[in-house]
C-alpha cells in the first residue's frame, strides 16, 4: 500500500451532493467520493459505462485547509428566443422559456486529499493525473483546479504527511498577549476510524456518494460513513501567503529530487 497527495484549490469549486438535473445546483462542505472517482477516472479515460471497481479499493481522507465561501449562482440559459432555438429542460421539454438555475460553490477554498490504495493502482493513477485524457476539474467543468495539483506520488505514510509535512494553506496564526502558538486546528474528514482514542473524532457523518455506476441511464450510489475530526498541526506549516506558491512547488518537488 502506498498514497498519492492532490491539492484541490481554486477560485471554485462544487461537489454536487444530492440535486441532479434541478434548478437548484448544490454543493458538499467537501469533496464528495463520487466527484473524486469521476475526476480519477477521467484522467484514465475510463467512459461513464465502463467499470469503476478498481476505485472501490481506494481510502481518501480530506484535510480541510480553507473551507471556502459559499456562493450562489443565478444562472439562466436561453430565453427571448424561438421555441427552435431555446435550451431544453432536463425533462426533455422545450417550452420557448429560459432555463433557470442556482448554482452553488465554495470560492476560495482549499483541499489536500490523501489516496491510499495498492501500489498498481496507485502508480497508474498517478500518471494519469500527470498527463490525464481528459482535463480534470472540482466538481463543475468550469472549475478548473489550481497548480501544483498532484502534490506526491508512492508516498509511503500519507497521514503522517497531511498532519506534519504539507504546507498548509493558510495565514499564520496571530499571537496575542506575546503567547507563542506553535499549533493550528485543522479539520479532517477520514473513512475509517482514526486509531488514536486520544482524539476521538468529533462527530461522524453518513453520506450517500459512495459511486456504484455512473452509466447515463443507471447512476447509482452507495452509503459511506465519515469520522470527521479536528488535529492540532504545526504552526510552521502555515506562512505568508506570498510564498506559498513556493512551498508547495518545493514540497512537491523535494520527492523527486532526494
Amino acid at each position: 500500500m502506498s498514497g498519492l497527495l492532490l491539492r484541490l484549490a481554486g477560485p471554485l469549486q462544487s461537489w454536487g451532493e444530492r440535486s441532479a438535473f434541478t434548478p437548484v445546483r448544490d454543493t458538499a462542505p467537501f469533496p464528495t467520493r463520487s466527484a473524486l472517482t469521476g475526476l480519477f477516472a477521467a484522467a484514465e479515460g475510463i467512459g461513464r459505462g465502463d467499470s469503476i471497481d478498481d476505485y472501490h479499493a481506494l481510502q481518501i481522507t480530506v484535510r480541510v485547509d480553507r473551507p471556502g465561501l459559499r456562493l450562489t449562482d443565478y444562472h439562466t440559459v436561453g430565453g427571448g428566443q424561438p421555441k427552435a432555438r431555446t435550451a431544453a429542460t432536463s425533462a426533455g421539454s422545450n417550452k420557448g422559456a429560459a432555463v433557470i438555475t442556482r448554482r452553488h460553490y465554495l470560492s476560495d477554498a482549499v483541499f489536500v486529499v490523501a489516496v491510499s490504495g495498492p501500489d498498481q493502482n496507485l502508480t497508474r493513477l498517478a500518471r494519469a493525473l500527470r498527463r490525464p485524457h481528459w482535463a480534470p476539474y472540482l466538481g463543475r467543468r468550469s472549475c478548473v483546479p489550481d497548480e501544483p495539483f498532484v502534490l506526491r506520488s508512492h508516498v509511503d505514510d500519507p497521514e503522517t504527511e497531511l498532519l506534519t509535512r504539507v504546507p498548509l494553506s493558510r495565514h499564520t496564526p496571530a499571537h496575542h498577549d506575546e503567547e507563542t502558538h506553535d499549533t493550528v486546528p485543522v479539520e479532517f474528514l477520514r473513512e475509517q476510524q482514526p486509531a488514536d482514542a486520544t482524539n476521538p473524532p468529533t462527530d461522524t457523518i453518513d453520506v450517500n456518494d459512495m459511486p456504484v455506476s455512473f452509466a447515463p441511464h443507471g447512476r447509482s450510489h452507495a452509503a459511506r460513513r465519515l469520522y470527521r475530526t479536528v488535529e492540532q498541526l504545526p504552526a510552521a506549516l502555515t506562512g505568508p501567503q506570498p510564498q506559498l506558491l513556493q512551498r508547495l512547488i518545493d514540497y512537491a518537488q523535494a520527492k523527486e529530487r532526494a
